[in-house]
């Protein structure tokens, strides 16, 4: 096939959605020599702050600093992400080019509609990419587990991932969106995301989690299934 193999291939509806949820998280998949990729559903030209050609070199700045192999756009509209066969075949084409064995998408719960529509592709996706009567021109293909990152307070996640040594640089990754968060120098219009305290909830979200596992930092994630422990004892040292 001659493309790049993924373990991990991570969705997300715009530039920034996976750094604040679960960069340390592919930070330390590539620390462990597993290949992780990013796909962004939109370029995020819908945001108040920064223009997309802006986006896009901040965009794959933090994708360096993540260590990705790759940083795929979708080119769907911002704003209007929605759940058509067309925008399916999209995300199929992905998944059978990369091949990962674990997809990342939105939790399916969210304000923004972006967010809960590609939760839903992506999750449909995962499963149509693996009938072989969708045709692309490329083999069949069905990833092993999906798990749905920027869950809400209310929701006890699945699993925590300790994060402690990573968030330096998952910190890096997020400033990389320079453009979107707090910046006393900046002249453009105020967001949710530009305000100081923004980045000040993330970093105690991070905490937060890391305290139900006894370390300082941690990102959650959620399943559908269950996940086996082949080993009980290592798993729970």
């Amino acid at each position: 096939m001659g493309e790049i193999k993924l373990n991990v291939l991570a969705f997300s509806a715009h530039p920034d959605d996976i750094e604040l949820s679960a960069a340390g998280t592919l930070i330390k998949l590539n620390k462990q020599g597993y290949a992780v990729g990013i796909a962004d559903m939109t370029r995020g030209e819908f945001g108040t702050r920064g223009t997309m050609d802006i986006r896009q070199k901040e965009a794959e700045e933090a994708a360096r600093l993540i260590g990705a192999k790759v940083r795929e756009c979708l080119d769907i509209p911002d704003g209007s992400v929605t759940v058509t066969r067309e925008n399916h075949l999209k995300v199929i084409h992905l998944l059978r080019k990369y091949r990962p064995g674990i997809v990342f998408t939105h939790y399916w719960r969210a304000r923004h509609a972006d967010h809960i529509a590609t939760s839903q592709i992506v999750t449909e996706a995962c499963y149509l990419s693996g009938l072989a009567k969708i045709e692309t021109g490329q083999e069949r293909f069905r990833p092993k587990r999906i798990l749905y990152h920027q869950i809400l307070y209310d929701v006890v996640p699945s699993f925590l991932v300790d994060i402690s040594s990573e968030v330096e640089q998952k910190w890096k990754a997020v400033r990389a969106h320079k453009s979107q968060f707090f910046d006393p120098e900046s002249k453009e219009p105020e967001t949710l995301l530009s305000t100081p305290s923004f980045l000040e909830n993330l970093e105690a979200r991070m905490r937060y989690f890391g305290s139900l596992i006894g370390v300082s930092h941690a990102e959650p994630f959620l399943t559908m299934e269950p996940i086996a422990i082949p080993d009980l004892v290592a798993a729970m040292g």
